[in-house]
């Protein structure tokens, strides 16, 4: 029986587990098809928990390393095909012919993005304001950066000003410090029922409780949230309105109006997660927080929209949350890189990021046609501008299952699973990134999975 070999506890012990079993599997000490311990073996071997033991195997499926099969156990994966290493400096990297395609990561695509970072970066240089611009900053940000975080925001929110603005260090550091500003230990926080990992990592490690409202294909359901704030009495909700991640829902106007209501009925601050607003190009709709600008706290960034590497989000809170949310960005990173809050500002006050964002919502619009075109036999949500869609699985597949096997098969996509706010639940969905590769590498891809997808079996072979 294959027994771990791991030492100290610099990390949890599932990680420990999943990490030497990764080790044994590229030293060649386990082979593809072969059976792994039962939870029972190996938690009696290691004296440690059945639970511990099936989170180191949940851990090493993550990483594509093994697969379980209900009633027959868990299985070695064949190899992973790794990715080619990095080019040399001043020489951008491809991908060869048997490099996996990553369709896991929601990214603008490039697009002029990096020409007008290396422009903008030689600008910034030779500002004769350099000095001032990276000093430290009071609390929210420097002036001149909120400002220019309000004139972001005003393309939703147009009364928005820059008093009311904080700086963040990215959309996931917004989240941290408006859930940890806007909540306790042990609250519990309501959000969808599918949603962003990093909210769920985010709950996990505050302390908080979180619980996952029904969706359908308008978003969440408010019959759904009114039953969860009577069961629970939340603190606080998270939502995404526009292009949901995963599900690509946008939720109508008499829904959010409704969203609001239950929340001023059990007193329920809200977080608008607007991160994937701008690709709506019909603009038929305002953020929640319009709605309730009492309550809420409207979160944005640059770095879905524009660059990745941009990592600056905005808070738009009411005055009397400012105070709760800039104490928290002090005591989370003292305060975001003003390098970084310069570069965001000139690209907004210049208006080139209002046409790269255009450049954004054209490019997905053509991907979008393609994998319709791919993919259209089966059901499939995304919007006409979004840069991912969600892959409704026919039987009998599950959604781990196809993860894997696209995972061998040299396409990498997100298992449902993995946006389950109760891990309790089942799902038979993948989420499937379309802006990264080359138009012509992610068409490859996608003709991949569909071929997949109309196999007879789903088997993996060995």
């Amino acid at each position: 029986m294959w027994v771990p070999q791991y030492s100290g506890h610099s990390q949890p012990v599932y990680l420990m587990i999943a990490d030497a079993l990764e080790r044994d599997i590229n030293a060649g000490r386990l082979m593809a098809g072969e059976r792994l311990p039962t939870l029972k073996e190996l938690a009696e071997a290691l004296k440690v928990t059945p639970g511990t033991i099936g989170r180191s195997y949940d851990e090493a499926a993550k990483r594509g390393l093994v697969i379980g099969e209900v009633g027959r156990g868990t299985f070695v994966l064949p190899s992973r095909v790794v990715a080619p290493p990095l080019a040399a400096a001043g020489n951008p990297a491809t991908k060869t012919e048997t490099g996996p395609i990553d369709l896991s990561i929601i990214t603008p695509n490039d697009a002029g993005m990096s020409d007008w970072l290396r422009a903008s970066i030689a600008e910034l240089g030779q500002s004769p304001e350099l000095g001032s611009i990276l000093d430290y900053a009071t609390d929210g940000g420097h002036a001149v950066h909120r400002e220019a975080g309000a004139l972001w925001v005003q393309r939703s929110l147009p009364e928005a000003n820059g008093q009311q603005i904080v700086l963040t260090a990215g959309a996931q550091h917004g989240l941290l410090v408006a859930i940890s500003s806007l909540s306790n230990s042990d609250d519990v926080i309501l959000c969808e029922e599918y949603c962003y990992p990093g909210i769920i990592s985010l709950a996990h490690s505050l302390g908080r409780r979180l619980q996952g409202v029904q969706v359908d294909e308008f978003g969440m359901v408010p019959a759904s949230l009114r039953a969860m704030c009577v069961e629970h009495r939340p603190a606080l909700l998270v939502v995404v309105t526009t292009h949901q991640n995963p599900t690509n829902s946008i939720m109508p106007e008499a829904r959010r109006l409704e969203i609001v209501q239950i929340a001023r009925e059990f007193d329920l601050y809200i977080i608008d997660d607007d991160i994937y607003g701008f690709l709506e190009t019909r603009s038929v709709h305002k953020p929640i927080s319009a709605y309730a600008p009492e309550r809420s706290v409207y979160l944005t960034s640059l770095s879905k929209s524009l660059l990745p590497a941009l990592r600056i989000g905005y808070l738009y809170a009411p005055p009397q949350m400012l105070s709760r949310l800039s104490s928290m960005v002090r005591s989370s990173v003292w305060m975001p890189s003003p390098l970084m809050a310069q570069l965001a500002t000139n690209l907004i006050v210049s208006g080139q990021g209002a046409r790269l964002v255009k450049v954004q919502q054209e490019e997905a619009a053509e991907r979008q046609r393609m994998a319709r075109q791919i993919l259209g036999t089966y059901t499939i949500r995304s919007q006409a501008n979004s840069f991912h869609l969600w892959l409704e699985l026919p039987k009998p597949w599950t959604s781990d299952e196809f993860a894997n096997l696209a995972r061998a098969n040299g396409v990498i996509v997100v298992s449902g699973s993995q946006f389950l706010a109760q891990r309790s639940g089942t799902t038979r969905g993948v989420r499937i990134a379309l802006m990264g590769p080359g138009r012509a590498e992610l068409g490859f891809a996608l003709t991949k999975l569909a071929s997949l997808l109309a196999a007879p079996e789903p088997r993996m072979f060995y």
